[in-house]
This record gives structure tokens, sequence and C-alpha cells, in this order.
């Protein structure tokens, strides 16, 4: 086991990469805390997600912007070369066509950050999320 110096938690790994601070209260304060520059950009995806799903709940969970309604829909967070967006292997899976030049890591969307993103795209994905959601 490792410890972090900075926080306290503990982990499997040495070194494992996390977040030390307090989880943000809500996906304002998530994005507030962001650089200014990446900013405009998680407004937008939170409002094509917002638009696309709006009977969803919107909150923080894992210290990340989430949508909820049964259960987990779709979450987004900024790592240090990209904006993930966590949709799930099934998700992946269906819009594999659509996702050419799109990195893809475990059911997740690696944007990078000076790529535009596919806002188009991630509301069909949160629509087709929900949707599954809403079955299972």
């Amino acid at each position: 086991m490792w410890t972090c110096p900075n926080c306290g938690r503990e982990f499997k790994r040495t070194n494992q990469d996390h977040y030390c601070g307090k989880a943000p209260a809500s996906i304002d304060e998530y994005i507030l805390k962001q650089e200014i520059a990446i900013q405009p950009a998680l407004i937008s995806l939170r409002n094509a997600i917002h638009d696309a799903i709006p009977e969803a709940e919107e909150t923080i969970a894992w210290s990340m912007p989430t949508w909820k309604k049964k259960g987990y829909i779709i979450h987004f967070s900024v790592s240090k070369n990209h904006i993930g967006v966590h949709v799930g292997e099934e998700a992946v899976t269906h819009f594999n066509e659509r996702l050419k030049g799109i990195e893809i890591y475990k059911g997740n969307l690696r944007l990078k950050l000076n790529q535009e993103i596919p806002l188009s795209l991630i509301s069909d994905i949160a629509k087709w999320c929900f949707t599954m959601d809403q079955i299972s």
C-alpha cells in the first residue's frame, strides 16, 4: 500500500494518480476549478449533455461531473492532456464507426485539449446511454 503524502489516502499502486483536494460540490464548481482556457469547452460539453438528457440529474460522482437517473449515465473529467468523456464499453462499441479519430481507453473517449469537441456526437451518445439506463 502507498499513502499519498498530500491527502493521506491509501492506494495499491505507488504514486497512483488521483485527486487530492476536496471534491467539488457542483458541476459549476468543477468547471471553475479548471484552467480558464478550457472552461468554455467544458461549458459547451455540459450544455450538450444537459440538452440531450434534461431528465437526468446533474451531480458529482468520483469528483467528476456526472449525469444519472436509475444509474450513472455519463461523466466527464479533465486530465493533463485531454478531456475524458466516460461512456462505457457498450457505448463505445455501439458508436464505433462515428468514433474514428478519437482516442478510446476502456470505455472512455479522450478528447485532446486542442481538439474541437464533437458536441453532436456526445449528445447522441448521452441520449443512447440514457435510453440504455432506463432499459436496465
